[in-house]
């Protein structure tokens, strides 16, 4: 029987994905020695905001209001920035999907010189405000502001961006008050998103409530955010090809479920117990001691690795798993209490390591 230690997967230093033959490289510190993300070796400010170190000051194309959006959305040119100024708001209510073109960037302000960033909203019952029209869009430095931030299932649905396209990058925006699937969608097409460095908030509608969501094969890089306020704050499908690592996050005291999420075969109702690819879940801190921290509803096909959180519940209890799930090297409550054992799961229940010394226990 193979030990944990050949079982556990490589530790990803960086993650590679394929966008049209060009390798895209995202560094997640997934071997750093801290626990919990209080050491935020990325280089900006958890949640994004002041202090964030790439923010867009002008643009191509600089638009003040849904009209002149949506035709620089129209007229931009792959490498291309519109610039959305601090102060300007935006009202989208009303309007069809904004798609954005291949290559070009949204910008605001968020976090120069105190700006919170322009603000981009709607009222609508049902809309999805923007969508990716090809690969390596980005959304950075707005404020996002949907319909409504409560838990009650009533008759709405808001998205921020559906993602059908690869190396999409969403960073320093807050994004709140979100109704319907997911806030940001990873679907068919996503093989590679960047989630960072954003503020997600009341996005918690009962049944639904997702921050981040991968379905369809995608995949994500969900790094350096804040959340509070949400049901999962990242959820995936669990359908083959699906994917994401979560790292560096700060996870608030207020869900209304479990906080990371990754659906089974059981739930799809497949006849199968697949959970999706891999999942990588490492340097985030739990403030939640009411709810469990993660559950994988199944089986991933080519693991998960669980290490170096900070837990507001013992690791026994923050995680769920059917199997192929690896948990070690966390720890636990306001006191850092060290995980004692590292442990997988088999049939859903946690197995300790047995190999000594093993190399993931104090």
């Amino acid at each position: 029987m193979q030990s944990l230690q050949q079982l556990v997967l490589c530790v990803i230093v960086t993650a590679t994905a394929t966008c049209l033959g060009q390798a895209v490289r995202i560094e997640t510190f997934a071997e750093h020695e801290s626990v919990g993300c209080e050491a935020n070796p990325t280089g900006n400010p958890i949640g994004g905001g002041k202090g964030y170190g790439d923010i867009h000051e002008t643009g191509d194309f600089i638009v003040s209001n849904r009209k002149e959006l949506a035709s620089a959305l129209q007229k931009a040119q792959p490498g291309q920035v519109i610039f959305v100024p601090h102060g300007v708001e935006i009202d989208l209510s009303g309007q069809s999907t904004l798609t954005i073109p291949a290559g070009v960037t949204l910008a605001g302000t968020r976090g120069k010189n105190g700006s919170p960033g322009a603000r981009i909203f709607s009222t609508s019952p049902r809309f999805t405000m923007f969508a990716t029209a090809g690969d390596d869009v980005r959304v950075t430095g707005l404020r996002i502001e949907g319909q409504y931030g409560g838990v009650e299932r009533l008759a709405l649905s808001g998205r921020f961006l559906r993602i059908s396209h690869c190396n999409v990058q969403v960073d320093n925006c807050e994004v709140y008050n979100f109704s319907g699937h997911d806030a940001i969608g990873a679907g068919a097409g996503a093989l590679h998103t960047y989630v960072h460095h954003n503020h997600m908030h009341h996005i918690q509608r009962g049944g639904l409530g997702y921050p981040v969501s991968v379905h369809r094969g995608g995949a994500a890089y969900i790094i350096g955010n804040h959340f509070d306020y949400g049901r999962h704050h990242i959820a995936g499908h669990g359908s083959p090809g699906e994917a994401y690592e979560a790292a560096w996050n700060l996870i608030g005291e207020h869900a209304t479920s479990h906080h990371f999420d990754m659906h089974g075969g059981r739930d799809r109702g497949d006849g199968t117990d697949i959970a999706g690819d891999w999942i990588h879940i490492h340097h985030n801190t739990f403030q939640d001691a009411k709810r469990r921290h993660i559950a994988i509803r199944g089986t991933p096909s080519d693991g998960a690795d669980i290490h170096n959180n900070w837990f507001a519940r013992a690791a026994e209890q923050a995680v769920q798993s059917t199997g192929n799930t690896r948990v070690f090297g966390n720890v636990s409550g306001p006191d850092k209490t060290p995980q004692k054992h590292a442990f997988r799961f088999v049939n859903g229940k946690p197995v300790e390591c047995t190999v000594k010394p093993c190399r993931y226990c104090p």
